[in-house]
């Protein structure tokens, strides 16, 4: 009896390597297409530059957001504004706001006091009381922290000439700080995250969701789903934007253009519980995906095999042969597609990456409670409700 369910769990194993090894091999090559689709962009004439307004919300501050919102003031564009959002007149993030006018007067900055608490999630509601101060039917919003190139506007907006396309997003990296936990954060970007989305548009003809780096837009097109009042208690908002403009028969763009965030100097602790909120919300949110996860699980599964089946020979190999494509996967990816020179560096964790990522998975299985922004909610099918509990 032990050794009939020993066979079918090595079975189960090798099934689930060989699996992560096509994975590896589909996600690399979607990787390398992203890549040459970036190649060729960059003789790309961009001609549609309708007047845009960026949308920030804030709330407190970020790792280097003064550098985030200063690349937003160089941008290689004809006319563009930048309106802040705060729900609190002290919130620190307003100092840097101040700076940022002070250094750049020509440009058209300006900051909207969000007084009302319109729904669970904080950052749709400022948008839904920023947006009518907006001027322009071409709208913009992306995180706070996030850090753009010169010509981040003109990349993001040009794909919307085309009618069919409702929404364009970008994919990021993350700078990280020195703490492992950082690390271990920029390194599941770079070469999970990432590698995610690139296999989802290849596999599925395109994405059908949104990133919080980027989401550009129409005013129109944004109404015809119920405007930002329609996201206001949902944690994943950037991905119901993208999933409900798809719905309408709309197409997302994704823009060869890469930007970056800084993260924090996460603890392991907070790593762990930022993991865990993320994992949840994709268990919430596409579950489809969340499922097809236990699948790129290499090498846990290939070490699990080579335990099973006693270090034979063929276990090894396909232990050997798991690790060699997940490097390629992750080089591909993260050093080609989001050009993040901290990938190879970092590589010598993507083994406890690797095995932490299986840890979260499973414990996203089970209960509903995230922190986010220092508070406790319960998710609730991808809605938010204030107050935790299992």
């Amino acid at each position: 009896m032990t050794h009939s369910i020993l066979w079918t769990l090595e079975v189960i194993s090798t099934i689930g390597a060989i699996s992560s090894l096509i994975y590896y091999g589909v996600s690399s090559r979607s990787a390398a297409q992203f890549y040459a689709g970036q190649i060729a962009a960059r003789s790309r004439a961009l001609s549609f530059l309708p007047p845009v307004s960026i949308l920030k919300p804030l709330k407190g501050t970020d790792p280097e957001m003064y550098k985030a919102f200063r690349s937003h003031c160089l941008q290689d564009y004809p006319q563009y504004e930048i309106l802040f959002g705060v729900s609190e007149a002290d919130d620190p993030a307003l100092a840097l706001v101040e700076q940022l006018k002070s250094e750049f007067p020509e440009r058209e900055i300006r900051i909207v006091y969000c007084e009302q608490n319109l729904g669970t999630n904080t950052k749709i509601s400022n948008l839904a009381q920023m947006l009518p101060q907006a001027r322009f039917d071409h709208l913009l919003v992306n995180d706070s922290d996030i850090r753009v190139e010169s010509q981040y506007l003109k990349s993001v907006i040009g794909p919307l000439e085309n009618e069919m396309t409702g929404l364009v997003t970008c994919l990021y990296r993350g700078n990280a700080s020195a703490t492992l936990g950082s690390q271990l954060e920029a390194l599941g970007i770079g070469t999970d995250f990432a590698a995610g989305v690139l296999t989802a548009r290849h596999l599925e003809g395109g994405i059908r969701f949104g990133m919080g780096s980027t989401l550009a837009f129409r005013r129109a097109d944004l109404k015809s789903i119920g405007g930002f009042e329609a996201l206001l208690d949902y944690l994943a908002d950037d991905y119901q934007m993208g999933y409900r403009l798809a719905a309408e028969g709309k197409n997302v763009a994704l823009s060869e253009t890469v930007v970056e965030t800084s993260l924090p100097a996460y603890s392991l602790r907070a790593f762990w519980h930022h993991q865990l909120r993320w994992a949840r919300t994709v268990r919430d949110s596409r579950r489809s995906g969340y499922l097809g996860l236990i699948f790129t699980f290499g090498l846990f599964w290939a070490l699990l095999t080579a335990v099973l089946a006693h270090g034979a020979r063929w276990a090894w190999g396909l232990l050997a042969a798991t690790i060699a494509l997940r490097v390629v996967q992750a080089v591909t990816t993260g050093r080609f597609c989001l050009q993040d020179h901290q990938i190879v560096p970092l590589l010598w964790l993507l083994p406890l990456r690797d095995l932490i990522a299986v840890a979260i998975w499973l414990a996203s299985l089970f209960g509903h409670s995230i922190r986010w922004r220092g508070e406790l909610f319960y998710l609730r099918k991808g809605k938010l409700v204030r107050g935790a509990r299992e």
